[in-house]
Parts: C-alpha cells; structure tokens; sequence
C-alpha cells in the first residue's frame, strides 16, 4: 500500500504521467476539463481504495464541476508522479463562498479558535477555491475536516448548534491522529453515559470502533 498518504490528502499530479493514464482511459476522453487538469496544475485528492484496487498505486479522485456533469472520476497513480500539496485552511477559502454563509463562517471559526482546531475544506468550497471553477451552487453544503488529537470537551454540540442555525448543511469529518475520519454528527450523536459505536473511514478499510470520548487521547 502507498506509505505516508491518507484520505483527504491533495497531490498535484505530473503531467506526463497524467497524460500516460489518460491515454489508457479511453472512457474518458472528451471529458470537459480533464486533459489539462495536471498540466494547469490543478489537485487531486486521495481517496479509499476500491476492494480489488492495487495497493502499490495512490488512489485519487478528480471532482468535476456541475456545469461538467458533477462527475467523480476514479484515477491511481504511482507515489513518485505526486507532489503532496497543502490544503488550504477555512480562514483562507472562506472568500471563495457565498456571502450567505459568511456569519457562520464567522461562527465556525471562533469556535475552532476557541478549542485550538483548524478546520479544512473539502468538497465544492475546496475545488472552487483551488480551481477557479464553478462548484458552488445555492443548495451546496459546507464540507469541513476537524483533525483532532482529542475530542474538546462541548466541541461537538457547539459545532451542532451552529450547524442547526446555518443557512447550508455543514457536513464533514472529524480526522483523528490514525488517519480515520469519522462523520461529525455521527459522532455527536453517539456520546452519551455508553458511547455508541461509530463508522470510521481509512485509507483501505472502514470499519465500526467504539467512539472517542471528549477530553481523552485518540
């Protein structure tokens, strides 16, 4: 399996080897966007792996825009032809979204600030914002990843409050120190006196495991 890449992780391809796959996919020929995709420099993100996948090859996915169909396209390449790229934080995408969403923005991150977390994009905010592309559109979500060491104590109710006071759905992860991503309102909803199992996402498995408690290591 590729070593060192998770889930959620963004690459810039090279473009001959980008051109080398592309001419083994025939399928997607004519594809809008897609020939110069590597060539423009634009990112791909790295995704589970299918069950009959080559674990020697990094799995990726390249999101096209809705004008484009809104098509997910399943791509792998070899470790050596990516160069892993930061992704950009909320407090730096945020002026790509709609002014709509900018008092939650607001509310988002002071509550990050206020449990020392970071929260990165993903889905249409992230694509626009790296692209230049159309993603967003009026019944877009917010997509957000919450890497943690632990869960902060009230973190997951101050997020679901407001998220119930949000004009978008703010979906996302919760990405723990192991790499797995757990679905944020799965996992508020699981706290309680017995904490209920919860659906974890990794890199080549998912799997169910007894959910974090607030306040302890992960």
């Amino acid at each position: 399996m590729a070593e060192g890449v998770r889930r959620h992780d963004l690459v810039r391809a090279d473009p001959d080897a980008f051109a080398a796959l592309l001419r083994a996919r025939p399928d997607l020929d004519g594809a809008p966007h897609v020939a110069d995709w590597a060539a423009r420099g634009r990112p791909l993100i790295v995704r589970r792996y299918h069950p009959d996948e080559d674990r020697a090859l990094v799995p990726l996915g390249l999101p096209l825009p809705p004008a484009a169909g809104k098509r997910r396209i399943g791509l792998a390449l070899p470790a050596p032809a990516l160069t892993p790229l930061p992704g950009p934080t909320l407090a730096a995408a945020r002026g790509d979204a709609p002014a709509a969403w900018q008092p939650s923005l607001d509310a988002l991150l002071a509550h990050a600030a206020a449990h020392d977390l970071v929260p990165r994009p993903f889905g249409a905010l992230l694509w626009q914002a790296l692209t230049g592309l159309t993603y967003l559109a009026p019944t877009s979500d917010l997509d957000l990843l919450w890497p943690v060491s632990e869960i902060p104590p009230g973190f997951l109710a101050g997020l679901a409050r407001i998220a119930a006071a949000a004009p978008m759905r703010i979906d996302g992860e919760v990405l723990l120190p192991d790499g797995a991503g757990i679905h944020w309102r799965e996992l508020h909803e699981a706290q309680g006196p017995v904490l209920a199992p919860v659906l974890a996402k990794h890199l080549d498995r998912v799997e169910l495991r007894p959910a974090p408690r607030p306040g302890e290591p992960v």
